[in-house]
């Protein structure tokens, strides 16, 4: 992995709104079907809300009924790094901004073709970027 470790944990704290802080560098999670992305549907990019880096495109998002938006694959193959989380007594893969670090969600062999794969990720880890005409 390559984190940008440039900004302590007080920057971070002072940078992000409490909820976005607790979700992408506490590892929390939002409510299903609450978040501001979950239904949306606009053409555009997905970035990381703490540093700006692109990470899915809206082409490969998808409604997997879970509450959360689903990608089926990364904008690009080295935005979004993968690690194992046993917290919580579960055993699943965690979606991180390979830039910064921060906790996007959690990624999931149960998503459409072709890639298989199901990218759960926090609204709240997001910002949204709209394509331009």
């Amino acid at each position: 992995m390559c984190f940008d470790k440039t900004r302590t944990d007080a920057e971070w704290r002072a940078e992000l709104p409490p909820e976005q802080y607790r979700i992408l560098r506490e590892h929390g999670t939002e409510p299903a079907f609450t978040g501001q992305y979950w239904d949306h549907h606009e053409a555009g990019e997905y970035c990381c809300a703490a540093c700006g880096t692109p990470l899915f495109s809206s082409s490969a998002k998808f409604d997997s009924g879970s509450g959360w938006p689903s990608y089926y694959q990364a904008l690009d193959s080295n935005a979004v790094a993968e690690e194992t989380d046993n917290s919580r007594g579960m055993l699943r893969i965690e979606a991180l901004c390979r830039r910064c670090g921060s906790h996007l969600g959690h990624v999931f062999p149960d998503g459409p073709a072709p890639t298989g794969m199901r990218y759960c990720i926090n609204s709240a880890a997001l910002t949204f970027r709209k394509k331009q005409d």
